[in-house]
């Protein structure tokens, strides 16, 4: 999954972001309430572990915007308060769970496994690459209702591209999509994964296509 995390303290911030990223999901990392405003505005994402305690916006008002514009995305709300009365302000907000300072690192991950298992979080969304299928909700690759087996980082490379429509995705932008934003790592990585995934995809005539100085793009069959 990829999981947006909002959190002012640096340590715990990079804690749950190690945690998180050991587990298989890309993690954009944030550090204040104005800025996950933006970022949940614009980009995608699959779950958001939310701070109340936060520099500009708290917590809540970021969750309550989300809700006002019917955002269904689900959220885990963090606070060092323990009280029924902020539990109670944080559901009535639209959070889908609590978690209360200091907590294990071991009940994050499942909480994070538990909303990920529920169903109605968001509708099953799949594509059509030709002979494949890309459920990119789970995400999985099929052949003819066959998992095709293939690696957590280029599946999460194969889902940004498949999403973009055939429209070329900049290397940057993959980077963010696989490792999360702000991950340090270098952009050369991008050039292993879409060698590694090409070649699995050529015998269903799916392609990755270079568009020099812009990005790649997907191309299936008909």
């Amino acid at each position: 999954m990829r999981i947006v995390l909002v959190e002012d303290n640096q340590s715990l911030r990079k804690g749950i972001t190690y945690r998180l990223t050991d587990d298989g999901h890309a993690v954009d990392a944030l550090d204040n309430g104005d800025d996950a405003d933006q970022f949940l505005k614009q980009e995608d994402c699959d779950l958001v572990i939310l701070d109340i305690n936060l520099p500009g916006r708290d917590g809540l008002e970021v969750l309550a915007d989300m809700r006002r514009r019917s955002d269904p995305r689900p959220v885990i709300l963090l606070t060092a308060r323990s009280t029924t009365q902020e539990r109670v302000a944080g559901l009535d907000a639209g959070a889908d769970d609590y978690l209360v300072k200091p907590f294990e690192m071991d009940e994050l991950a499942a909480r994070v496994r538990a909303l990920a298992r529920r169903k109605d979080v968001a509708p099953r969304r799949t594509v059509d690459l030709g002979q494949l299928t890309l459920d990119v909700e789970a995400p999985q690759l099929l052949h003819r209702g066959e998992a095709v087996e293939v690696p957590r980082r280029e599946l999460s490379l194969l889902v940004a591209l498949a999403q973009a429509g055939g429209t070329p995705v900049a290397k940057e932008t993959l980077l963010d999509k696989v490792y999360g934003v702000g991950s340090g790592t270098d952009d050369k990585v991008v050039e292993v994964y879409v060698s590694r995934l090409r070649k699995r995809l050529a015998r269903y005539d799916v392609s990755i296509r270079v568009h020099r100085g812009i990005g790649y793009a997907l191309i299936a069959s008909s």
